[in-house]
């Protein structure tokens, strides 16, 4: 087999532990024949439907097998598994459905409406998947029933002899601001710069052939918990970590986020690693678990030694109260984006007070200034973060911001997402946001989320997002949209107060806005575009 294949490093982990169960689903549980099974069908059943090797395929689902199902699926024919953001409306849909070239959409039943909107203005969408559940939405016209398709179709494993490494793994993107994007991977580079590369404990020691990814798979694999959405690839990539390293997955059910049904899962499936997205999902948790223990009925975290976060950072409050709470629990923070695959992390430690988002980066991190050298650590300079080695290839279609994102430093490609960072005397890296983002007050330009993790940190802060909005002496000015902590009415002088610890004078916030919740993504990440909106509609009051 020339290269690492995704779908043939499943193949080998499946056959070598085939009763072992792999997911945990509100729909199902699956061992891993049993998961290849089921992805070998719809596997057979999308060639019988006359997708292609190289085409893309859709994949507009809430978590559960029939995500994973599908991207395997994909990877079996050497088609391209393409997540899509189902919050998207119709304008947002038709433009991803028509970008990344999609041939087919595999989508839940309550997400039809919109599919079937956007079909009719769609140029190359030619077949529709409907997975059914309860939602009772009106199916779109010519869509096929998933277990019927799967049902209908050869479990026999598809040929493999045209796979290589080099066959594709796109990640779309939307950023902070623009339209989705999306970001090509070979399989072999996103391996190992996203799914582990075969190391079951993520230290960096990659397997050097894919025979070998047998050899490392634990006599009892670890369970992880998945909070976030598979759409976004982060999650994606802790999957696959764990599907490589023969563990198992849990989903929770669909819906709203439950704290204490989070728990509850972790307790009755001995799960091991939680995986969630910043202060919005670690704060419930929190309260969820501290309300059991006062109550007289703790859930039981025994279980549990990890809750990694990764998406949107962590503050130390939030940080320290769970590892309060659950004294032997490791809280890490992990960073990565679609153009660079993970590249830190950061541990939290007791009594660390630190508000900055700092991480230890793997070897080919680095800050580059405008120069594409290094920076000085300790110097205070601020340059671009840059990643080597195993990078994108591009984004589709997309040679312009190809361009501008990647570039080759004495024959070495680096690829620079936009993320501003400085670099410690102990070669730290700290992180200080996208200038896509940024504000510019005075002349001086402020990075909102290192403004956002110090705020996080007051007690009365529930929530927050830090934003620029016009103002006729500075340019731009602060101001923060915060959702107070349940009985707390911060205002502005306590939020500058606290914050004058951690940040320049400049940095701090000159306007309040105060919101019942603060709007995110679906993965936990900031709304700038919403807290903008809101921050201007206050200040024009």
């Amino acid at each position: 087999m020339p290269g690492f294949n995704l779908a043939d490093l499943f193949e080998r982990v499946a056959d070598a532990v085939p009763d072992r169960e792999v997911i945990v689903s509100p729909a199902r549980r699956l061992t891993f024949a049993q998961l290849e099974e089921r992805a070998n069908r719809l596997a057979n059943a999308l060639t019988d439907l006359g997708v292609e090797r190289g085409e893309h395929i859709g994949l507009q689902l809430l978590n559960g097998s029939e995500y994973i199902e599908g991207m395997l699926a994909a990877f079996k024919i050497g088609a391209v598994p393409v997540n899509v953001n189902f919050r998207y409306v119709e304008g947002e849909l038709r433009h991803l459905y028509d970008d990344a070239d999609l041939v087919a959409v595999i989508h839940h039943q309550q997400f039809s409406p919109r599919v079937a909107a956007v079909m009719p203005k769609t140029e190359t969408v030619r077949n529709l998947i409907v997975v059914v559940e309860n939602s009772g939405a009106e199916v779109a016209p010519d869509a096929i029933d998933y277990e019927t398709a799967l049902s209908d179709a050869e479990a026999e494993r598809p040929d493999g002899s045209e796979r290589s490494g080099d066959d594709r793994y796109i990640a779309y993107t939307g950023g902070t601001t623009g339209l989705p994007k999306g970001v090509v991977w070979r399989q072999e580079d996103i391996f190992f710069a996203a799914m582990g590369g075969g190391d079951v404990f993520q230290s960096g020691n990659f397997i050097a052939t894919p025979e070998e990814i047998v050899e490392r798979i634990p006599e009892v694999g670890g369970t992880i918990l998945t909070t976030p959405p598979l759409m976004h690839v982060s999650a994606q990539w802790g999957v696959f970590h764990s599907l490589f390293a023969g563990g198992r997955v849990v989903f929770p059910p669909h819906g709203p986020f439950d704290a204490d049904g989070i728990w509850s899962l972790v307790a009755g499936e001995g799960v091991n690693i939680l995986t969630i997205v910043g202060d919005a999902m670690a704060r419930p948790l929190a309260d969820a678990y501290a309300a059991a223990r006062d109550a007289g009925k703790p859930h039981d975290a025994s279980s549990l030694f990890v809750i990694g976060s990764g998406g949107a950072v962590l503050s130390t409050q939030a940080k320290a109260r769970l590892t309060e709470l659950l004294p032997s629990l490791m809280v890490v923070d992990g960073f990565g984006s679609s153009e660079t695959g993970i590249v830190g992390s950061k541990m939290h430690v007791t009594g660390d007070t630190t508000t900055a988002p700092k991480f230890t980066v793997n070897a080919q991190t680095q800050v580059l200034d405008e120069d594409g050298k290094p920076v000085e650590p300790g110097s205070g300079q601020v340059g671009r973060l840059a990643r080597k080695g195993f990078v994108p290839l591009g984004y589709y279609k997309d040679e312009a911001k190809t361009r501008a994102t990647f570039m080759v430093v004495d024959g070495e490609r680096w690829v620079l997402p936009g993320d501003n960072a400085t670099v410690d005397a102990d070669g730290t890296v700290v992180l200080l946001g996208r200038g896509s983002t940024s504000i510019n007050t005075g002349g001086e330009k402020v990075y909102p989320e290192e403004v956002e993790t110090a705020l996080m940190t007051n007690d009365a802060v529930a929530d927050v997002i830090v934003v620029g909005v016009p103002d006729e002496r500075w340019g731009e000015q602060v101001v923060a949209v915060v959702a107070a902590a349940p009985g707390a009415t911060p205002t502005l002088e306590s939020l500058q107060e606290h914050g004058r610890s951690s940040l320049a004078g400049y940095k701090l916030p000159r306007a309040l806005v105060l919101v019942d919740k603060v709007e995110r993504t679906p993965a936990g990440k900031p709304d700038y575009a919403w807290a903008k909106k809101v921050a201007v509609a206050e200040g024009s009051k």
